[in-house]
């Protein structure tokens, strides 16, 4: 006699076959010359699935210091530059995914902008040469930093191999180059990055700069 198969069980594993379950991969990013762990590095794993969700975001300006120093935002996403700062600040940007310049302003922090291109956006202040930041954009379904041990989780990653991609701001002097390799949806590696970025000689201040420093004299000087 021949069993009886309900037909929904056919389908019950069909399903189950299909509803594969997501996986995680572990990955620890190094520096390749004493193997230092390198936080705030920013990881990337590209695969198909939805993109990460916009979200609006702070990067302030404090003791003449950005921070935070590194910032990751999914493309779309909006960035306000508080300045919590008794002095004034000019911040911009000549990088290729997002020129901007916000002119001299103290406590009336400016509408936030909006940064709808993927790539690494170098932050400066043009009157405080010093000051630097990093806001990389990222249209990753899968986008992380590095904690302080130089770890970063990927979950819910799909089976198989993905282009996985790493930035460092020390990786090199443009700023805008990448580590490319891949990785596996239940890997556990690490990236070793040789950090070949030059220390920035002092340049002469701008135009800008000087009114401003002598405008701050003069005041002094009354």
């Amino acid at each position: 006699m021949m069993a009886y198969r309900s037909p929904h069980v056919g389908l019950l594993l069909l399903l189950l076959v299909g509803a594969a379950p997501a996986l995680a991969a572990s990955l620890q990013v190094v520096d390749a010359i004493d193997g230092t762990p390198l936080a705030g590095a920013v990881v990337e794993v590209h695969h198909p699935g939805s993109y990460l969700p916009r979200s609006d975001n702070d990067i302030i300006q404090r003791d003449a210091t950005f921070i935070p120093h590194v910032s990751l935002v999914p493309a779309g996403s909006r960035v306000s530059f508080p300045n919590r700062d008794t002095t004034r600040h000019h911040v911009f940007s000549f990088s290729p995914a997002k020129p901007f310049e916000l002119e001299l302003y103290l406590q009336e922090t400016p509408p936030p902008l909006a940064f709808d291109r993927a790539g690494v956006v170098v932050l400066g202040c043009n009157i405080h040469d010093h000051m630097r930041a990093f806001l990389v954009v990222s249209d990753a379904p899968t986008a992380a930093m590095t904690d302080a041990d130089g770890r970063v989780s990927l979950a819910d990653l799909p089976p198989g191999t993905h282009a996985l991609r790493v930035w460092h701001p020390r990786l090199e002097d443009t700023h805008q180059m990448w580590w490319e390799g891949t990785i596996d949806a239940e890997e556990s590696r690490s990236v070793a990055l040789e950090l070949r970025a030059t220390q920035t000689a002092p340049s002469e201040p701008s135009a800008l700069q000087k009114r401003f420093r002598e405008a701050l004299e003069d005041r002094a000087s009354e």
